[in-house]
């Protein structure tokens, strides 16, 4: 019998680094236009620019500086409109090649067959737990057979993300371990261990058209950006792309399968299922990782 998911009240650390590192990130993406400087907004969060620094640094893994450059507007159009020269292309050119190279390999997959996928998750145990993480707070999910769902949330919303997650596949039973979740969740967001010789395996469930999408997405590089119509011509369907965008939405292992990658044409951002703002903080930490 399928057990219903419950959210404890005791499944996120105490402090407030999440909620620190998440209106850092949410004021660079919405203020880069004006520099704005880290004692400027240590005192928008008042908070000592000294352990603001620490904080983010330790959270998201590059200062607050580095983050603000890589998304500048000049940074940004590099990112999003340039084909010629991906951003992961150049750092190599000049010397700055790091191991977000290595983030291809980093990922492999296999999809659930049609039959698994109509069974709405019948007969699959899914054991999930929450995560602290460079985008807020992670809730990360998987089967026995690898990484099933990453979705994120603002500290407070964690119920209302688990519901959203776990009404994808109704029949499934879902166990709280955050024990069992938690190497997931030190190896996705830390590039220092993104290894090809041990690399993370991703179950996609979903029909074979979200699948195909899925697996499009999987092909863009770490730094770049596609077109939804890029995608679509990909995958032999030029023709499909509003049905590629909802495929995209639907995506539920964010940031390892790389919907964020995914722009409407011209290179401009579109909606993102876990917020625009967030959509822009995870490209700027891409950027400022390659």
């Amino acid at each position: 019998m399928n057990m219903v998911a419950k959210l404890n009240n005791d499944i996120t650390p105490d402090g407030s680094d999440y909620e620190t590192v998440r209106q850092v990130i949410e004021l660079i993406t919405e203020d880069y236009r004006d520099q704005p400087s880290l004692e400027t907004i240590a005192a928008r969060l008042g908070q000592s620019p000294t352990q603001l620094q620490k904080t983010f640094t330790r959270w998201a893994g590059l200062s607050p500086k580095a983050f603000l450059q890589a998304v500048t507007l000049d940074h940004a159009k590099r990112l999003l409109r340039e084909e010629a020269m991906p951003l992961l292309e150049t750092s190599i050119e000049v010397g700055l090649s790091g191991p977000s190279r290595l983030h291809d390999l980093f990922v492999t997959h296999e999809a659930m067959s049609p039959g698994e996928w109509k069974a709405k998750g019948g007969g699959l145990t899914i054991r999930y737990g929450f995560h602290p993480s460079p985008f807020g707070v992670a809730l990360v999910m998987a089967t026995d057979r690898g990484l099933a769902g990453l979705a994120f949330s603002n500290h407070g919303d964690e119920a209302a993300c688990l519901d959203d997650m776990t009404c994808r596949w109704p029949n499934a039973t879902y166990v709280q371990d955050t024990e069992a979740t938690a190497p997931y969740a030190e190896r996705i967001f830390e590039p220092g261990r993104w290894t090809s010789d041990q690399p993370l395996r991703v179950v996609l469930i979903g029909t074979d058209f979200q699948v195909q999408v899925w697996e499009s997405l999987l092909k863009i590089p770490f730094g770049k950006a596609v077109t939804y119509s890029d995608i679509a011509n990909d995958i032999g369907r030029p023709k499909a792309m509003r049905a590629v965008g909802a495929a995209v939405g639907a995506n539920p292992i964010s940031f390892v399968v790389p919907c964020h990658r995914a722009v409407g044409k011209g290179g401009a951002l579109t909606g993102y299922h876990w917020g625009l703002t967030r959509k822009r903080a995870i490209l700027g930490w891409e950027a400022a990782h390659a």
